[in-house]
């Protein structure tokens, strides 16, 4: 079990915002911090606060990776050409465990982790385990045949809550995904804005 799965929803609270999206999601109801100062007034944000608060948000949607994963594919996305922002989404979303979660495969990212640390998915006909493994462009993604059934599995492709966004292509009846492409961020259906370019400032000042 993932460490932060019983406590998802104290990212959200902490944000302020439903960065999921989920209709269970306590930001609904109360749209101030958790504990008992939440409710506080809040002050304008400093330049370094809006920096953390997207670092925070981006590195808390894929399931709250540590600090050293996060700044190691920053680091990364800043080595390769390109626009450094949109590089971090792309590497983001070559995990393993947000093609699952992005395939509808689980409902959340938590799950996803979970799910393929658990033995139940396959790249390219070969058992993957690591959550953090990264896809590439025409990978093939696999639910195994003895999870095909899972409650969880199916009780995700049925949900109408979100959609499978176009550089996967998913075949719930027989459980496979397909990678077509690396994304950018105006690709990836994030249901609150994320700011890499902030998340890069963050970065270059500490």
């Amino acid at each position: 079990m993932t460490k932060r799965t019983s406590a998802k929803y104290k990212i959200d609270r902490r944000m302020g915002e439903n960065i999921w999206g989920r209709p269970k999601s306590p930001v609904n109801r109360r749209d101030y911090g958790p504990g008992q100062h939440g409710q506080r007034r809040k002050g304008k944000m400093s330049d370094f606060g809006l920096q953390l608060r997207a670092k925070q948000k981006l590195k808390g949607y894929y399931g709250d990776m540590t600090e050293k994963q996060f700044k190691r594919i920053f680091a990364e996305a800043a080595r390769v050409k390109g626009d450094t922002g949109e590089n971090l989404i792309g590497l983001l979303e070559r995990r393993l465990d947000a093609v699952v979660y992005r395939a509808k495969f689980v409902q959340t990212v938590f799950a996803a982790r979970q799910f393929v640390n658990h033995g139940h998915v396959t790249v390219n006909g070969q058992r993957v385990n690591i959550p953090s493994y990264r896809v590439k462009e025409g990978d093939v993604i696999e639910v195994r045949d003895k999870s095909k059934q899972l409650v969880v599995l199916l009780e995700a492709v049925q949900s109408a809550e979100r959609d499978v966004p176009d550089y996967i292509e998913a075949d719930h009846s027989k459980m496979t995904a397909t990678f077509v492409r690396t994304p950018g961020l105006s690709d990836v259906p994030y249901p609150v804005m994320m700011e890499p370019n902030l998340v890069i400032e963050y970065y270059a000042q500490n």
